[in-house]
């Protein structure tokens, strides 16, 4: 299949149905014995977001808003590949591919889609496209090892032509900065530019700008502390995705509580996650993973990517908005050595590693700031 097919999701009432049932049956751990997140998701607040799951919650609102978004598909290099699809009103209009990470979903995308389709200025306007990973989603789960984030890259550049669009700009956070960062290496000629809401810089770069200042050695601690305590998730992606598989495609719970703890200690929240975002959007996330039985196969992207980073030099215009709750914090210094073209770096004053989830009005203005300097 290679040309483009509109995509209707329609999940059977059966899998609903199948869904509570298994929440109903869920044989719950002991409580953490500690009054805080320093274990983990506390046991109270998981079966609270189970019980709303379970009870009150409507997946056909999220599936309708999907669906409206211009959902389809093609093939791409063998493989399935679902995407969001949202064309300006307005002549003009700059192509912008929009590529989410883990654990997010293209549902991240959905509250930004028309303030970047049709802005208060036509002058800032995208047609704006929105890919689910390999693995994630409603794209298809590769069946042979080799889908990380290059190849992955490599298949956006073909998505993109296949659309009409030849000269286009990317956007992207968590592993979706690093397909777009890859993109610009593969297929820099097309790029406009693109703009980052998580700036991976590498030891390299931050040695080479010089002795940190106090605001750098901040970020340095700051990554040291995720890393020390927040970074188990991805060595255990990394390695053994599978044997993490068998849990999260069995129960619900387990899928909820392995991403709602990430919404917790990478949003710009006051010590709730739904202080950053609303329960209905956390878990609106958690049904693109438990739906598609994609845990295992999300968590591939780490076991194909880490051994194939790629951190070298990248020459295309390049925008980065810095969030203050960022997990992977960069300072403009050591941007500017990995990315010497970099035409806008500003630092907002709210929001997390989810920005578009987070602050949808905050995001769509620093992507249409960033453009600006590229169009």
């Amino acid at each position: 299949m290679s040309a483009i097919e509109p995509y209707v999701i329609e999940i059977p009432d059966a899998e609903l149905d199948d869904l509570r049932a298994r929440l109903g049956r869920t044989r719950w751990p002991a409580r953490e014995n500690v009054p805080d997140w320093s274990q983990g998701i506390p046991l109270a607040y998981v079966q609270e977001l189970c019980e709303t799951w379970a009870t009150t919650y409507d997946w056909r609102r999220c599936e309708a808003e999907l669906n409206a978004a211009g959902s389809s598909q093609t093939a791409i290099d063998g493989l399935d590949v679902h995407f969001l699809h949202v064309r300006s009103p307005h002549a003009g209009a700059l192509p912008l591919l929009v590529t989410h990470g883990w654990p997010g979903s293209v549902v991240e995308f959905l509250d930004v889609l028309h303030a970047l389709a049709d802005p208060p200025d036509p002058a800032d306007a995208f047609h704006v496209v929105c890919p689910s990973l390999p693995g994630f989603g409603f794209s298809g789960q590769p069946p042979q090892a080799g889908w990380g984030a290059d190849r992955t890259a490599r298949a956006w550049a073909q998505l993109m032509p296949r659309l009409g669009y030849e000269r286009y700009g990317a956007q992207g956070g968590d592993w979706g900065a690093m397909v777009t960062t890859r993109l610009a290496q593969v297929d820099g000629a097309h790029l406009v530019g693109i703009h980052l809401n998580m700036v991976v810089v590498g030891r390299e770069a931050i040695d080479a700008a010089g002795p940190p200042t106090p605001q750098e050695r901040a970020l340095l601690q700051r990554y040291a502390e995720h890393r020390d305590k927040g970074s188990a998730y991805a060595s255990q992606q990394r390695t053994r995705p599978q044997t993490l598989g068998y849990g999260l495609a069995d129960s619900p719970a387990a899928q909820c509580a392995w991403i709602a703890e990430k919404f917790h200690a990478w949003t710009d929240n006051d010590g709730h996650p739904e202080d950053a975002v609303s329960r209905d959007r956390l878990l609106d996330n958690v049904m693109l993973y438990w739906l598609t039985n994609a845990g295992a196969t999300s968590a591939r992207m780490y076991w194909e990517s880490f051994a194939e980073r790629e951190l070298g030099t990248i020459a295309v215009p390049t925008g980065a908005s810095l969030f203050p709750k960022e997990i992977v914090p960069a300072s403009e210094r050591w941007i500017r050595h990995r990315f010497p073209d970099l035409r806008y770096c500003n630092e907002p004053d709210r929001g997390g590693h989810f920005a578009a989830l987070e602050q949808p009005e905050l995001f769509a203005e620093e992507v249409r700031a960033a453009f600006r300097t590229m169009r």
